[in-house]
């Protein structure tokens, strides 16, 4: 099937429309400051700011502290989390404004690395929701607002792969 110049453009004019929405849906990740405007530091009741909050899949967590006073370390289970035993660590970051992606669904669990602050309660459960529910950065009071202004609710990108299908189909059966 030959297209001509017209019928070339509308595909392309489809195909650049779908890209940009799928584009768009990723910018709409939320950004959570960790404690909010206190950020993470022993002063914070992160159960509190947590229960504010709802948490999907490609948002991220930004933790803002003092280089040096803190630290942040992923635990690898709840046990670990409940016990602060930061030996069991996956990951640790150290630079003072560390950003962690939430890629996938489930509970994961973050502390202070610096000795005596994970029992003094510097210690966070984070549970994702997948798909399509919206992220809830806490309100203006608690949380910077370039860190948590709503952004608006998009799909994810995987239900935009069956709409490109189905509009190139669309586009070569018309033509």
């Amino acid at each position: 099937m030959k297209m001509d110049g017209v019928q070339r453009a509308v595909l392309v004019l489809l195909v650049a429309c779908c890209v940009f929405l799928v584009i768009t849906q990723q910018a709409s990740a939320a950004k959570h400051a960790v404690g909010g405007s206190q950020g993470w530091d022993e002063s914070t009741n992160f159960d509190s700011w947590t229960s504010a909050q709802t948490f999907k899949v490609g948002d991220q967590l930004v933790f803002k502290y003092s280089q040096g006073l803190h630290s942040v370390v992923e635990l690898s289970s709840e046990a670990a989390y409940k016990s602060c035993d930061i030996g069991k660590s996956v990951n640790s970051l150290s630079t003072g404004n560390d950003v962690v992606k939430l890629d996938k669904p489930g509970t994961r669990y973050f502390a202070c690395g610096t000795t005596g602050h994970c029992g003094q309660g510097m210690k966070l459960k984070v549970t994702t929701v997948a798909g399509n529910a919206p992220s809830t950065p806490a309100s203006s009071s608690s949380t910077p607002a370039s860190t948590s202004a709503a952004s608006p609710h998009f799909p994810g990108p995987a239900s935009f792969v069956p709409l490109m299908i189905l509009v190139i189909l669309c586009a070569f059966s018309v033509f």
